[in-house]
């Protein structure tokens, strides 16, 4: 394990996934990123593990394999996964997305076009840009700031969690532990499903800590860790995930 290179995220939603991280691996080197940093450097061969965007695992299927089944995923609404739209949604006609994850880009993409018949026209939204300066009709938001949106500004919300759940009836997975092949995950998959067991028990501990610095009160922030997140990859989430990239692959979303 000395020489294994880790890819995980700093965002609040991944605190139970990394409980004792660094403890339970000590020879190995833990690199902390954005998701789809870190997609660009396992593709890359600079990173032999990440925690990665799911879009990511179906565009490079030959190389990746799923290493654990702990994973960011929901069963309803997320709160940290929004589109903002300053028009009613069915008159959104451009988008801005935030560069910060590769998944939630193509899933709201999936359920415009689902529910509306909508392609908008597609613009960046750089992680260091505020969303209420743009001039697009809405806005994708990820992660942190996705949870505290201006007021005013939008005339529609939408938690894209919610949204999916409601329609495809199966739970969205955001992101998984992905592994090069030709790698022996096997004692890595036990570390990973223990940080997540450890980070579950402990999720108290884990909101009075992070709670402040994301802008939440502790009980919020339990709230969110506890109801909101779901963090096992089981039956009904492989069932999703393969709703997900068979109506991602139709809007040409999967191809690398």
């Amino acid at each position: 394990m000395d020489k294994l290179r880790i890819g995980a995220v700093s965002y609040l939603n991944t605190k139970p996934l990394v409980y004792g991280i660094q403890q339970r691996l000590p020879g190995a080197e833990v690199v902390f990123d954005l998701p789809s940093r870190l997609a660009d450097q396992l593709h890359a061969g600079q990173l032999d593990v990440a925690l990665i965007p799911s879009v990511e695992y179906f565009r490079h299927a030959d190389d990746y394999e799923i290493v654990s089944d702990a994973c960011i995923a929901c069963r309803g609404p997320v709160w940290s996964v929004r589109l903002l739209s300053r028009v009613p949604v069915p008159e959104i006609k451009t988008l801005a997305l935030d560069e910060g994850s590769r998944t939630s880009a193509a899933l709201v993409q999936v359920l415009l076009k689902q529910q509306y018949g909508l392609t908008p026209e597609l613009h960046p939204l750089p992680i260091d840009a505020s969303p209420d300066t743009l001039s697009t009709d809405a806005v994708l938001l990820i992660g942190d700031r996705a949870m505290h949106p201006t007021t005013g500004l939008y005339q529609e919300i939408w938690d894209l969690g919610d949204r999916w759940c409601s329609w495809s009836k199966l739970p969205f997975v955001f992101a998984m532990w992905i592994g090069r092949r030709g790698v022996d995950h096997r004692e890595l998959a036990d570390a990973l499903q223990h940080c997540r067991d450890a980070g579950m028990e402990h999720l108290q501990q884990l909101a009075t800590e992070h709670a402040g610095t994301h802008g939440l009160t502790v009980s919020d922030c339990f709230a969110y860790l506890s109801r909101y997140l779901h963090f096992t990859l089981g039956d009904e989430e492989r069932q999703g995930l393969e709703l997900y990239r068979s109506e991602a692959t139709k809007l040409g979303l999967i191809a690398s």
